[in-house]
This record gives C-alpha cells, structure tokens and sequence, in this order.
C-alpha cells in the first residue's frame, strides 16, 4: 500500500453567516457614511477600522470573525491558545475598481465580509472569460500546473470565487489574490481583515 501524504495544503475557509441582512444594512450605512468624508477610503486602509466600534452590527461581525479564526486555527491542528487582533477596513468599489494581485503582510490570516454584491448581468459584447466582481486565489508554487496531467488535481494554478452577500472567507495572508473589476453601476461593499497575532515564545515551532 502507497502511503500518499499531503503536503504544504493551503486551506480557504467559507462561511455564509446566517441572519446577515439586518446587520449587512448597518454595516452598509457605515461604510456609505464613512465614503462621505473619505473618498480614498478603500485604500486609506490604516484608518476607519469598523472593528473598533462598539455597535450591534460590527459587534455582529467581530463575533462571527472570531468564531471562524478559532474554528481555523482547530481545523489545521493549532490546539493551544493563540491571542490575536483584528485590523479592518472597508472597500467600496465602484464601476471599474479593482484590486491588483496583493497578498498582506504583517498577518497571519487575512479575510473579507461581503456587504454588499452588485447584479451580474453580461452583454452579448463581454467576453467568455470576463469575471466582474469575482475573487481569484493563485497556488502559492509558481508554475506547479506546468507538471499537471489529466485528472491530476493541482492542474488549476488558481481558483475564483463569485461572492454572495453575507459571505466571509478567511485564507492564509501570504496568499496572492485579485479582486476582479466591478463592471456594474451598483457599488461592491465588503469589510477586508488581517488577523495579527500577538507574539508569544509560545508559538514559536520545535524544531
């Protein structure tokens, strides 16, 4: 028998929240009021963290991050206490806004809540490959799919994602991803974290 060990995975976690509608409304109330006095407020990242506020909505919010981090952290073995912080910001984008492929240093875990996702019509003119409003994630080993035969399952060297609103994902903050334009007149409002570990000797690996 041929023992196969999977090695280096890199895990995504998705989670649709339930009863988001009430709080997505809030949240979007927010960011709309934030957006007022702030147009550079997608980029202006160091400021305006929705974390440190203390209202239903982004307490709503700062729980559900929590839950997840903690059931990551179980899910990939970590099952000794880790203590962390939680930096965020909004994103508004609207008609032709899109995020360069970026990954986020200074973490150890990055996430995104969406608010808010526009419509995704197509016009008979957009081509096939075209993915508005979508999220891309690329395999950390450049050029791995150069190896990949049929039915081999690393041969996709990325994987998108279509959001919905009320969906948190949450990944590895050295992962690169894209945000992929937003080609609708209806703004895309999502809330972007990194979790930030507080150091410890504790964490540190036995080597």
């Amino acid at each position: 028998m041929v023992e196969i060990l999977d090695l280096w995975p890199t895990k995504l976690a998705t989670k649709t929240l339930p009863d988001c509608e009430d709080p997505n409304r809030q949240l979007l109330k927010l960011v709309r009021d934030w957006d007022k006095v702030n147009k550079s407020l997608t980029t202006d990242y160091r400021d305006h963290n929705p974390f440190e506020i203390d209202s239903p909505a982004t307490n709503w919010l700062r729980q559900n991050v929590n839950a997840a981090v903690i059931e990551y952290f179980q899910a990939i073995g970590i099952d000794y206490a880790i203590n962390w912080q939680i930096h965020g910001w909004a994103n508004l984008n609207r008609r032709g806004d899109y995020h360069d492929p970026h990954n986020h240093p200074h973490s150890y875990l990055s996430g995104t809540y969406y608010v808010k996702m526009p419509t995704t019509a197509r016009t008979g003119r957009q081509r096939t490959d075209v993915r508005p409003n979508c999220i891309t994630f690329y395999d950390p080993r450049s050029g791995f799919n150069m190896q990949s035969i049929r039915n081999d399952p690393y041969i996709d060297p990325e994987h998108t994602v279509l959001p919905t609103a009320g969906l948190m994902m949450l990944w590895p903050a050295s992962l690169m991803h894209f945000v992929h334009p937003n080609l609708q007149d209806e703004t895309r409002v999502s809330i972007s974290f990194n979790i930030v570990l507080k150091r410890s000797n504790d964490y540190l690996p036995q080597q």
